[in-house]
Formats: C-alpha cells, sequence, structure tokens
C-alpha cells in the first residue's frame, strides 16, 4: 500500500487528540445536533444519524481524519435538514413549488453518468444543481452568503485533492460545477466508501427511502423558491438501487439509464473507493473493497431492472457508453432529442468545454485482479443486466 500524502499523515496527527472521541459518539453527536439544530417532528431524522454515527466510530480502522470526516458527514447533513425544515415552515410555499418533469441521469457508477449530466447542463433552459448549492442548499440571500457556500465547497474538494491527489483525476470536485445529488441525499452507499460499516450496510438494504426522496424534493424547492423555473436536469448512480422510491416522489421525471460493460465499471469503481478510502481507513483492505462493492452494485442493479419494468417506454432513455464516450459531438444531439429538449448552435458551442475537462486529467487506470475479483464474477453477477445491454446497445 502506497505511503500516505505528507498532508494527510499530518492531519491524521494533528487530529489525534480528538480521537478518542469516537469511543463515546452519543456524545459527540449529541454536539453535532446542539449545533446544527433539530425541527419538531424529527427525531426519526435524527435518530437515523445516531445510529450512523455509532456504527461510523466501530470501525478499528478508522483514521483521524476518518472521524473528522465522518462528523463533518453528518454535521451537514443535520444542518442542512433543520435549514430546509426552518425555510418550509416560514415559507410554506416552498412545498407548492412544482418540479416538473425532471431528469435523473444513473446508472452503473463509471458509465459516463458525470459526462452525460454535464452535456445536459449546457442548455440555458435546465437547471442542474453545483456542488456547493447541494453542501449548503438555501434560499437566495446576499452575495456574501453565496461566497461563503462556495468558499465550504471549495475547501472540501481541495482537502480531497490535498489527501487523496489521484482522486481527482477519476471524479473530479468542481465547487461551481454542476454535481450529483448523492450530497444531498440523506442516506446512499456511499458512507461504505469511507468506512467498514456492516451493520449500517444491513439497515440500509432494509430502508424506505421514500422519505429520502421527499426530503430530496424539498432540498430542489428551495433552491427553486424565488428563482427562475427551469427543468432539473439530476444525476447519481445511487438512485438505481432505488427508483421505485425516485418514482413515487417524481412521478413524471425522465429517467436516462447509461450502460458500460460491468466489468471496467466495477474495477474502475473499486479504484475510485480505494482512491477516497485511503484517506479515512488505514489499512486498506481490497479485496474488501472487491467483494463489498460487486454485492452492492449488483443489488443496486437487481433492483433497478425490477423497478425499469414500472417505467413508461416515453419516460425511459437509455444512453450506451459509445454515444458521449465515442464522439460526444454526435451524441449529445441524439441524447437532447430523446429527452425532448432542444439542440441548439449555441448548446453546441459550449460541449467542447465539457469534453476538454475529460481530457485535462490523467489516464486511469485499474484492474479487477487488484481487488480479488475475475471477470467471470462480474459477469455472472451482472448477467440479467448484460442481456439488457446486448438489446439496448448491440454495437
Amino acid at each position: 500500500m502506497p505511503a500516505a500524502p505528507l498532508a494527510l499523515t499530518l492531519a491524521n496527527l494533528l487530529l489525534r487528540p480528538g480521537f478518542g472521541a469516537r469511543h463515546t459518539p452519543d456524545r459527540t453527536f449529541d454536539r453535532l445536533v446542539a449545533a446544527a439544530g433539530q425541527a419538531d417532528g424529527d427525531q426519526r431524522f435524527v435518530d437515523d444519524f445516531r445510529f450512523l454515527l455509532r456504527q461510523w466510530a466501530a470501525d478499528e480502522h478508522l483514521t483521524p481524519v476518518g472521524w473528522a470526516s465522518a462528523q463533518g458527514h453528518i454535521r451537514r447533513q443535520l444542518a442542512n435538514r433543520a435549514r430546509i425544515r426552518r425555510l418550509v415552515a416560514e415559507h410554506p410555499a416552498i412545498e407548492r413549488e412544482p418540479i416538473e418533469r425532471p431528469v435523473f441521469v444513473l446508472g452503473l457508477p463509471r458509465t459516463a453518468t458525470t459526462l452525460t449530466h454535464g452535456v445536459l447542463s449546457l442548455a440555458a433552459e435546465h437547471r442542474c444543481p453545483l456542488l456547493w448549492e447541494l453542501l449548503t442548499p438555501d434560499l437566495e440571500g446576499p452575495p456574501e452568503q453565496r461566497r461563503r457556500a462556495v468558499a465550504t465547497a471549495r475547501r472540501m474538494a481541495g482537502g480531497i485533492d490535498l489527501f487523496a491527489p489521484g482522486f481527482r483525476d477519476i471524479h473530479p470536485l468542481l465547487a461551481e460545477g454542476p454535481d450529483e445529488c448523492t450530497f444531498a441525499l440523506p442516506h446512499t452507499v456511499m458512507v461504505l466508501s469511507q468506512a467498514r460499516i456492516p451493520a449500517y450496510r444491513a439497515w440500509h438494504y432494509a430502508r424506505d427511502f421514500v422519505p429520502d426522496y421527499h426530503h430530496l424534493k424539498q432540498v430542489f424547492q428551495v433552491l427553486q423558491y424565488g428563482r427562475p423555473r427551469r427543468r432539473w436536469v439530476l444525476k447519481s448512480p445511487m438512485h438505481l438501487e432505488n427508483l421505485d422510491a425516485l418514482r413515487t416522489v417524481f412521478p413524471d421525471a425522465t429517467i436516462v439509464w447509461t450502460h458500460r460493460d460491468p466489468v471496467a465499471a466495477v474495477a474502475s469503481f473499486c479504484s475510485l473507493v480505494e482512491h477516497g478510502m485511503a484517506v479515512t481507513v488505514r489499512p486498506l483492505d481490497l479485496p474488501g473493497i472487491g467483494a463489498t462493492w460487486l454485492d452492492l452494485l449488483s443489488r443496486a442493479m437487481t433492483r433497478g431492472l425490477a423497478a425499469r419494468a414500472a417505467i413508461p417506454r416515453e419516460a425511459l432513455v437509455d444512453v450506451p457508453y459509445s454515444w458521449l464516450g465515442a464522439d460526444p459531438a454526435a451524441g449529445a444531439p441524439k441524447l437532447y432529442d430523446a429527452i425532448g429538449a432542444r439542440w441548439t448552435e449555441q448548446t453546441a458551442a459550449r460541449l467542447p468545454a465539457i469534453t476538454a475537462r475529460r481530457r485535462s486529467t490523467r489516464a486511469h487506470s485499474y484492474a479487477l485482479s487488484r481487488y480479488g475479483l475475475t471477470r467471470a464474477e462480474v459477469e455472472s453477477a451482472f448477467t440479467a443486466y448484460n442481456a439488457l445491454r446486448a438489446e439496448v446497445d448491440p454495437s
């Protein structure tokens, strides 16, 4: 395992005096709630995060930076929830804001969901949430409020770049760029990319996610309130396992489903998890990463395929990897046409900025064998998906 970057080593040393607090997670959680605030009638939401922090703290390989990251994640979720609930109470019209015909980009991770989202963000009539908005959703405020929120997002992105320099070559984060609504969903499996939390994994499997998507809708309603209404274009691979809940809350959504060989997608995503997890856990268990995420991703796909059957054909757009991965200039107009959007000369002129961003990163190399996986294992886990992929991408 490579040595930790010097900045990460120093950060762990600086944070070590407070590291013992992980042995009393309830006391830490009480401090987080006191600082964030809590809306009346929101005890279930708060209790769910108390459970998460308890389980997160139990990972014996957690680093001081990992413990600080856990607290930061939960602090942000609690604070955002309290703010959203307060704003809705103060401005009841927020909940009457229509989120009409939103587009949700989803699929396995590493299947060009980010590129697809970026291409769809180019149209002036589309509204993609920016990273800083997802981290601190709020009503339109004075310029100083925005500057603080953007600065917070830049610090987070900068910290990841500093502690995990290779991460930005796989999935760069831009404070003022469009990003995925995973940041605004209360619970996703992405916390399992920061620690080994088996009890949370089992809890997650049994969870009803409809309340989480109601919260997500309120986030978009807050971001839309008092601002021009445009068509929301949203994205997260994590929606794949919760398509039924998503469509319960957003029944008129258009689903844009990206496709790629799962052998490549799983290997690439395990590499992404490795780079991120190296910041929060030492030592890493590479075969554990492979086994965990093969199970999580194949389960998500099984659930996604089951929910897919109920989606009206006109509300489902399949996007093969070749559409944008090979020739974005040819694929982008097809994508816009498929969702009922206009591809204009002005939009086309902005496309090179998106494709240039991809070319500016270093090549990302990865291999299944590094994570104890074989091609046969992955293909077996995704047999049903590969049959679908052969239909939607015969090339």
